[in-house]
């Protein structure tokens, strides 16, 4: 067999088959919620919610506490961006693709370093700090909480976090043998540019529809 197979098999030896499909499924609805993301559709909140909930699942059986606090705000950001994103404007019109604020930027950055002391702490608490991935591990959560919130909120720069969070988390996921979850955040990455290209095109745009 060629050898990168072997390679990528090898890493799922020790792992229960039902973790392998439900990786598999949570891979694929996590695609799927990215790229309804990249063209403002709404279905990207329930394909996400979907994703997310398996992967509490799989990073909690794997003991990522970081990783998994990541996925249960995802979940509850879901709820939240499903929320805001059928809000109208007016009649035929929901609310548009922005910029972020003045506002937007001083609670992203409470966000952000609020982040990095809870998963700092829960690390600590359970004793995780056993390498230097649970250290770059807290740092990803925190860009990502902020890139869904601000994707939640239909900010443009929604997109600058996850590609930036996304690079990172391709060789971190490599590390720690979730091979296949590697390989969706390099997808992640590519789709996050054309995401960003076309979020900015439509920037200030009021849709009428959310079903593209």
């Amino acid at each position: 067999m060629n050898p990168i197979f072997d390679w990528i098999f090898e890493q799922y030896q020790q792992t229960p088959v039902h973790l392998v499909i439900l990786e598999f499924i949570g891979v694929f609805f996590g695609f799927l919620s990215v790229w309804y993301s990249k063209r403002e559709n709404i279905l990207v909140f329930p394909t996400g919610i979907i994703s997310t909930a398996i992967f509490v699942y799989i990073l909690l059986v794997f003991e990522l506490l970081g990783d998994m606090l990541i996925n249960a705000f995802y979940f509850i950001m879901s709820i939240y961006g499903w929320y805001v994103w059928t809000r109208k404007v007016d009649e035929t019109h929901f609310i548009p693709i922005t910029n972020t604020t003045r506002q937007d930027k001083k609670w992203g950055t409470f966000l952000f370093f609020g982040t990095l002391v809870f998963v700092f702490m829960v690390y600590y608490l359970f004793d995780k700090f056993d390498g230097w991935t649970a250290y770059l591990d807290t740092f990803t959560t925190a860009i990502f909480f902020v890139g869904m919130w601000l994707m939640a909120k239909k900010k443009l720069a929604n997109w600058t976090f996850w590609i930036i969070g996304d690079l990172i988390s391709i060789p971190l996921y490599m590390y720690k043998g979730l091979v296949f979850t590697s390989f969706q955040y390099l997808l992640f990455t590519i789709i996050a540019i054309y995401g960003y290209k076309a979020w900015k095109k439509n920037i200030n745009k009021s849709p009428q529809t959310l079903l593209k």
